[in-house]
This record gives structure tokens, sequence and C-alpha cells, in this order.
């Protein structure tokens, strides 16, 4: 069976609210005017990938990007004018938006509001021209985007692929959502972040010190309360990312990272591993707020970490973001 190794990670963020935004140079400044803040941090981490591995043109072209992204993150002054000029009469009007909202505005800002930009922008900067896809993500679609990425690479279809997830949990829209279903009032703290891994075909059982990447897998939750009905959907999840990993069953992992929304999540994610991996002890990345479609990758890259210092050491990362649909990745090191 072909071994996924982790080849690198980068991680930007996770960011709160009242953290000060980064400022670095992008390979071509001007694309800045035309990217949310989404974007520019998966273009920032996608930059620090590249410059890491010192791929040639040819490589670049061939290697492919699988990001879970989040909502329109555009600028809300551009966003402000373009809906004030299509109100008639204290209503939004389809003809006024399209004869008077579309004019006001910056034309730069569809490229702001395009999802699938939040991938895009860094994927023309730094050539990337293998296979890819932008999956909209609330926590499970992240988790998806890695499936896709190690699938993409088991089978061939490209030798490195990059996968992660990039959101902006703070922008203002995506607050008034989160705070419209409640998420807010049991305790999400909204943060940005990016987080990009790049995965690599390694050897049948891989070199001493690798860590590979076994299986990631998600399963539907939604509509499922924090209890035992929840403990089934992550069990689909594990047993889902085992069959990837061709095989039937887990070993007692070393460690269990938490990605949940908010303190009720990581409860119910705490209460699984408690029961399931009692040996193992857990990391919870929600203490550090959730970024949304961010939040699963950040948590894969402090797995590799944790592995990174733990010969022959094994981890599983779960996720359950606001969607409601539980993942699971399976992580471990290969011993010398």
């Amino acid at each position: 069976m072909i071994r996924v190794v982790i080849a690198h990670h980068a991680a930007r963020g996770p960011y709160l609210a009242d953290a000060a935004p980064p400022d670095e140079p992008l390979a071509n400044p001007r694309a800045r005017k035309m990217m949310s803040r989404a974007a520019y941090l998966a273009a920032l981490a996608l930059a620090d990938v590249m410059r890491a591995l010192g791929l040639s043109a040819d490589e670049r072209a061939r290697a492919g990007y699988f990001l879970g992204v989040g909502g329109s993150a555009g600028s809300l002054e551009d966003v402000g004018a373009l809906l004030d000029a299509s109100i008639i009469d204290g209503a939004f009007s389809l003809p006024a938006f399209g004869d008077r909202g579309l004019p006001a505005c910056n034309p730069l800002l569809a490229f702001q509001l395009m999802n699938n930009f939040t991938m895009c922008h860094g994927a023309i900067l730094e050539g990337l021209g293998g296979p890819n896809g932008a999956l909209f993500s609330r926590g499970a679609g992240t988790v998806a985007a890695i499936a896709e990425a190690a699938h993409a690479v088991a089978t061939g279809e490209c030798e490195l692929a990059i996968a992660g997830g990039a959101d902006v949990a703070t922008h203002p829209v995506t607050l008034a959502e989160l705070a419209r279903d409640g998420f807010l009032a049991r305790g999400l703290v909204p943060a940005d972040g990016a987080g990009l891994i790049a995965l690599r075909a390694g050897a049948a059982a891989g070199a001493a010190g690798d860590v590979v990447l076994e299986g990631a897998a998600h399963a539907s939750g939604r509509g499922r309360p924090l209890d035992d009905a929840l403990d089934d959907a992550l069990d689909d999840a594990l047993a889902d990312a085992l069959a990837r990993a061709g095989r039937g069953s887990i070993a007692e992992p070393d460690v269990v990272v938490l990605a949940p929304w908010g303190p009720p999540a990581a409860d119910a994610l705490r209460s699984y591993a408690a029961a399931r991996f009692p040996g193992a002890r857990t990391s919870d990345t929600g203490t550090r707020g959730d970024a949304l479609a961010a939040s699963p990758a950040l948590a894969v890259i402090d797995a590799a970490r944790v592995l990174q210092a733990t010969p022959g050491g094994r981890a599983l990362v779960l996720a359950l973001g606001v969607d409601g649909d539980p993942g699971a990745v399976l992580l471990a090191q290969e011993a010398a």
C-alpha cells in the first residue's frame, strides 16, 4: 500500500478578532487588491510550503491543490455600496442591483466574493497546475479536501498535493451567521486562519521518521444531538478513515487532537475519545479559537508536530465544526 507522507506543513493563525492581521509581501503585491483575507492567509501559507519544498516550475505545474474554503468575505465598503444602490423603496431590487448596484462597487470585488478564489489566488501566484478542488467547508469539507489530496497522491494522479483549509470567522457577515445560529452564545470563539499540508507518495513502509497520513474521512452528523447519536457518526467517520488506511481497527493512539467549534463540541469529542481511547492524551485546538474551514487542517498540523517528536507514535484528529459533520484523520510516524 502506498504511504502518503507529510512532506511539509504551514500554518497562519489562528488569529482572534483583536489580532493584528499579517502584513507580508506576496509574489505579486497587486494581487492583494483582489483577495479576501482568507485568500491572503492561504496564499501566505502556500508560499511558505513552496519555499520550503523548493519545487521547480515544472514540478509546481503538476502539483495538486485541494482546499476547504469558507464563505465569501469581501470588502464591506464595496458590499455596502452595492447594496445601498440596489434598494428601492426599502427593499432589495434585482433590476436596481444590475443597473445601479454593480457599477457602484469595485469590479475587483468579484474576486473576493467567489469562494473558489480563496484557493485560486495562491495557486496562480505559485504556479500550481495539477488536480485541484475548492470544497465549501464549515469543518467536514476540509477533511474531505485532505482525503481528496491523499487519494490523488496515492493513486498516482499527482506526485505532490497540497491540502488544508482557510477561513475568516471574524468577518462581520460570518459573525452574523454564527450569532443567528446560536454558536456565539454557546461559546464559539471566532478566529481567522489557514493551514496547509504537503503530501507526497512514500515507500511501501515509509522511511524512519516520516509522518504519514493514513486515512481521512467524515460522516453525516447534521441534526444529531451532541450525545450517543453523534458517537455513531464519529464511529462511521473513523471506520471510513480506517478503510482508506487499509485497516479494520485502530491501535491506541498516543494523542487525540480535537478540533471542535466550541465548548459543547469539545465536550462531546473529549467524551468520545475518553471512552474509545482511555490511554491517549488529548489536545484541544479549539481553545485557540475556531477558524471554521481552517480548524481541521490546523489540528492535523498540531498532530504532525507531536508525531515528529514521537518515534513510532500514532495520532488521531477528531473534528466537529458548525456543520455538525464529524471528521477523523489518522496519522503515524514510521518507526526506525
